[in-house]
């Protein structure tokens, strides 16, 4: 007898097709951001200027960042069809996120160990010169978070249709890996906003303490979106979806005949609007598997389900 043939039986693992948009874009803004890094620390060091260098170098931390977003997204297109990634490669995008989270985590606490020491030790402040690196850096972030906004609706509208009313447009689980590029750059935009004002302040009311003041204010800001975006990537790294409202949902779609019940339910996600889910179902009555997965058929969010059933006692 011949093997049977097994292609009706297997399907695809790529549950994403990926963001090409958020992609391209995201590799724009890193040209761009790598250009304005490496034209201020070569300006700073022909003129001499502290301010310029400290600003360059700082540029750097968001060129790598961005960097990683940019290359986890085109690692998970990479290796989207690779057979060693048992559920596809979205998770490397989800990484990607948590480390931009981390770095830009880090980005704020040397923003506030400066500014600290700025605080308890004044530095003279070259008002004219900073104030034409702010506002250079300010137009350069502006044009980076309109690159990264071309992509707003694209990401929101990308698998919407599989989303219903589990996640709202802003849910942080729709593109982490965009989401981490866009608080880099929107960050350092805030940021440059809020170094304009004190320096304005400063140069005109001879407000020293607003300089350091503000950088604290922005380093809490920035802090604060790095832990969101820390505890949104490391919800899906480790798989803690078990509070999702989907839960509840396959829970009554299996128990609705009144005699079965769920021994056994396992649900993760797969991709930005997918999950994979195993259910083990004790019954008295017991029916085939694809009975019960003809029931989980209107969640069309549910790509890869996997159904147990045991006979009760």
């Amino acid at each position: 007898m011949s093997a049977p043939d097994l292609s009706y039986w297997q399907h695809s693992h790529v549950f994403d097709s990926g963001n090409p948009l958020a992609e391209r874009n995201t590799w724009r803004v890193v040209g761009l951001a790598a250009a304005m890094m490496f034209v201020e620390i070569a300006a700073g060091w022909w003129y001499g200027s502290m301010a310029l260098l400290a600003d360059g170098w700082h540029m750097s931390t968001h060129v790598a960042a961005l960097g990683i977003t940019a290359a986890a997204y085109w690692s998970a297109r990479r290796y989207a069809r690779d057979p060693r990634f048992a559920f596809g490669t979205f998770k490397i995008e989800v990484l990607g996120g948590f480390a931009s989270a981390i770095i830009l985590g880090m980005v704020a606490l040397l923003m506030v160990a400066e500014s600290l020491e700025r605080m308890f030790a004044p530095h003279a402040i070259q008002y004219e010169q900073a104030l034409v690196v702010a506002v250079i850096g300010l137009l350069v972030n502006l044009t980076s978070v309109w690159l990264l906004g071309d992509n707003h609706s694209a990401a929101h509208a990308h698998g919407q249709h599989h989303d219903r009313d589990h996640n709202s447009p802003h849910d942080p689980h729709h593109d982490l890996n965009f989401r981490a590029a866009y608080v880099h750059v929107l960050a350092d935009a805030a940021t440059s906003v809020l170094a304009i004002v004190a320096l304005l302040v400063g140069k005109y009311w001879n407000w020293v303490w607003l300089d350091p003041l503000t950088g604290v204010v922005g380093a809490v800001l920035v802090g604060v979106w790095s832990s969101d975006l820390i505890r949104a990537t490391s919800r899906v790294l480790l798989d803690r979806e078990m509070d999702h409202a989907l839960v509840d949902e396959i829970r009554k779609a299996i128990e609705s005949d009144g005699h079965s019940r769920i021994s056994d339910l396992h649900l993760w996600r797969v991709g930005r609007s997918h999950f994979a889910c195993i259910v083990g179902v004790v019954t008295p009555e017991p029916r085939t598997p694809d009975d019960y997965r003809q029931q989980l058929l209107p969640h069309e969010e549910l790509v890869h389900v996997t159904v147990e059933v045991h006979r009760a006692g």
